[in-house]
């Protein structure tokens, strides 16, 4: 009997969907640690950044972005152990989906800001021009890992694993 490619790559997909779940998992987990790292020791700045796309009252702005820092390490640390994770992957999704939307409101609008994604943010000096496009499109990157563990959350090395006692790998019939 001769096995075609299309059967092939069908019969591998199983055996390196958690590993990819895995990789995606971790690279969540770091995109979320080093953003919440660059913010958490000036909070003020973080405020000031979520304020310079004037979506929010000034002074919800300057809470939501004190609170953003310990939101993104936490996530990043639940993911990194790979606890709750299509939770934090949700959650992950719905932020990354609000940060899109914010930076192509500044972009539609005509703002001229950094986005503060890992960093301090804020208004751009003048002559400075925005990134906005490869910020959307990192973003939708970052969309695509925690869609990837939405549908998919068991990976090898997890707590999820541990607390189940369940193997990364899934049935065929799922």
């Amino acid at each position: 009997m001769i096995v075609t490619a299309p059967r092939i790559r069908a019969a591998r997909w199983p055996a390196v969907r958690p590993w990819i779940g895995l990789a995606a998992r971790l690279g969540l987990a770091t995109v979320w640690l080093v953003a919440g790292a660059a913010k958490i020791g000036d909070l003020a700045a973080s405020g000031r950044a979520v304020n310079a796309y004037q979506l929010l009252p000034y002074d919800v702005a300057t809470v939501v972005g004190a609170a953003l820092p310990f939101v993104e390490l936490a996530l990043g640390a639940i993911l990194l152990v790979g606890l709750a994770t299509r939770l934090a992957a949700g959650v992950s999704a719905a932020l990354l989906v609000v940060f899109v939307a914010g930076i192509v409101s500044a972009w539609s609008r005509g703002l001229a800001i950094d986005c503060g994604c890992f960093g301090s943010g804020g208004q751009l000096a003048a002559g400075q021009a925005p990134s906005y496009l490869p910020e959307i499109l990192r973003d939708l990157g970052f969309l695509a890992l925690a869609g990837f563990l939405l549908i998919w959350p068991r990976t090898p090395v997890s707590v999820d694993g541990w607390l189940t006692g369940e193997p990364a790998v899934e049935d065929d019939d799922e």
